[in-house]
Order: structure tokens, then C-alpha cells, then sequence
């Protein structure tokens, strides 16, 4: 798989999932993938809520480690 075939993966997943972050008042941006690793950014409720970690890896990180070759983790950018 490519790189841009990768990054529209990824970006198709973040979509899927944005609604429900968006639900409590947050969001999430694609940044960009580096060596397997998505880099996204936290915005609205999300930037600073005590749930950010679990939100990034039991939600973000697990669905794109399912469903996304190459994929092995999640990274918040501040």
C-alpha cells in the first residue's frame, strides 16, 4: 500500500470516528503519519479533558490499528 493510500485510509477512519468525539464537544485533525505512527491534534472538550488518553488509544489508535495496514500507533500534537 502507498503512502497516499495509507493517509486516505487513516483520514477515511478519523472521519468515521469524528462524529462520535464531536458528540462531546471535541474534534479530531489528521497531521500526518510518520513511520506507522498517525500524528492528530485534540481540539474543542477534547484539548486537556482527563479522557484524552483513553480516547486516543482505546477509540482513535485501536480502529486504525484494525483497519489500517502498517498502522502502530496514535500520537496527540499539542
Amino acid at each position: 500500500m502507498t503512502s497516499i493510500e495509507t493517509e486516505k485510509k487513516v483520514k477515511k477512519v478519523i472521519d468515521k470516528i469524528r462524529p462520535y468525539i464531536m458528540r462531546d464537544g471535541g474534534d479530531v485533525e489528521f497531521i500526518k503519519i510518520e513511520d506507522g505512527i498517525v500524528y492528530v491534534r485534540m481540539l474543542g472538550a477534547c484539548a486537556g479533558c482527563s479522557s484524552l488518553d483513553t480516547t486516543l488509544s482505546d477509540g482513535i489508535e485501536n480502529l486504525l490499528l484494525e483497519e489500517v495496514p502498517g498502522i502502530i500507533g496514535v500520537e496527540n500534537v499539542k
